[in-house]
């Protein structure tokens, strides 16, 4: 069966011309490795590269858009399937059931809430399909650099914040989820020590 992943990423292109050029990257090897994409649905930024360039590989594009989007015209037309729903919380859970794992690119806010709100089900067991962040020029190095202050803090176990795949590449980081296996870990912290 083949796998679907989805990608979050910006509806902006970003200052950086390397991060339309990571999104285009990515689509074409999901298509050379015959994975489907799965995507928020639009046809503006980062999100309308992946889609276009993941069209145009012959890849099958998924995308998921709340109709309040639809309404103002920012719906890819031409993808292999639209699924219109009625809410931000419905297009997460709907990118959930419909892959097999979840890539972040750069992207602003609504990247990092989908993002993040995966793999905090991954953390809770409620996944177990691999998570991992194209972190294009270091745009993630922050984000990493927090996580694994988490960890030293005592708010994130080790063992999650090794759950959080990265690479630099999109061909790596595709081939390192493919042989993702997930953790099995008692999520709270300090309970062992009860």
């Amino acid at each position: 069966m083949r796998k679907r992943f989805c990608v979050f990423c910006g509806s902006s292109a970003g200052a950086d011309p390397a991060y339309a050029a990571a999104a285009a990257s990515l689509a074409a090897q999901l298509a050379a490795k015959n994975i489907s994409v799965v995507y928020g649905g639009s046809n503006v930024g980062l999100m309308g590269i992946l889609a276009d360039t993941a069209l145009a590989a012959g890849a099958e594009v998924i995308g998921v858009i709340p109709r309040a989007l639809v309404e103002k015209e920012i719906a890819h037309p031409h993808l292999s399937e639209l699924r219109v729903v009625g809410s931000m919380h419905q297009r997460k859970a709907l990118m959930a059931e419909l892959s097999d794992g979840f890539i972040a690119l750069p992207g602003g806010y609504g990247t990092l809430d989908e993002f993040c709100e995966i793999l905090t089900w991954a953390q809770l067991g409620l996944e177990r399909k691999p998570c991992g962040i194209l972190n294009v020029r270091g745009y993630y190095d922050h984000l990493l650099s927090l996580f694994d202050h988490a960890v030293e803090e005592r708010f994130l176990q080790p063992e999650y914040r090794c759950m959080l795949l990265c690479d630099t590449t999109a061909e790596s980081l595709i081939e390192r989820m493919l042989r993702y296996e997930a953790p099995l870990v008692d999520k709270w912290i300090g309970r062992k020590e009860a």
